[in-house]
């Protein structure tokens, strides 16, 4: 039997991106975020106006999207609740957030030059596409606080085990990539770390208390 509960929040299950952009300053930008999906050569990112992110991707029209695997969602939960934005937004103090200027270290990744655009790659992300951005949309109908941006991707860079031999095709049995699935991190099928997110958003569900975290 189906019910209708009026449902706040519609994550089934998308792939964490971490985003990397560039501030006014030069220095770098990394955002973790779930609303991204791809067609083609394309890709549609679905981002709030109030962040860091979306004021670079407005600015300088390009970033890399960097995807981890399930391994690295300890570096990624790091950086959860914080903000590239000196002036944290009300509403996000209210949930936990706080300004941390340099993500990367907090997470505990690496900086990597990228070759077609100015914002750095994620060195120990398997897969990263070097982007652009091509159109914004303003999203959410009349009391619209989100843009999705839509980007091309010019360059797609792939850890050599992950492609099948002699093609340019991802193997999907050996990438495991890590999904948000109503703000909990799942790799595998499996709950793979507690979420800093879903406290922030105070999600009312109870996950498992033997959850084993993934070493990142």
């Amino acid at each position: 039997m189906h019910v209708v509960p009026g449902l706040k929040v519609l994550y089934f299950g998308t792939p964490v991106v971490l985003i990397s952009s560039r501030n006014p300053d030069g220095t770098a930008n990394l955002a973790p975020m779930s609303s991204a999906w791809w067609l083609g050569q394309h890709a549609m990112l679905g981002l709030g106006d109030s962040g860091q992110t979306t004021a670079n991707l407005r600015r300088e029209r390009e970033c890399v999207l960097n995807l981890p695997s399930a391994t690295m969602v300890d570096a990624v939960d790091r950086i959860a609740l914080t903000t590239g934005r000196p002036d944290v937004p009300e509403h996000k103090v209210r949930q936990g957030y706080r300004y941390e200027p340099d993500k990367f270290a907090l997470a505990g990744l690496t900086a990597q030059p990228s070759e077609l655009v100015r914002a750095p790659r994620v060195a120990e992300c398997p897969v990263q596409l070097e982007c652009r951005v091509v159109a914004t949309h303003r999203f959410g109908g009349t009391s619209a606080h989100a843009t999705a941006f839509e980007v091309q991707v010019l360059r797609a860079y792939v850890e050599e085990d992950l492609v099948i031999p002699g093609t340019s095709y991802v193997d999907p049995l050996r990438w495991d990539p890590l999904i948000m699935k109503f703000c909990e991190f799942f790799g595998g099928g499996q709950n793979v770390h507690p979420s800093r997110l879903a406290e922030g958003w105070e999600m009312p569900h109870q996950l498992r208390p033997d959850a084993t975290p993934v070493a990142g």
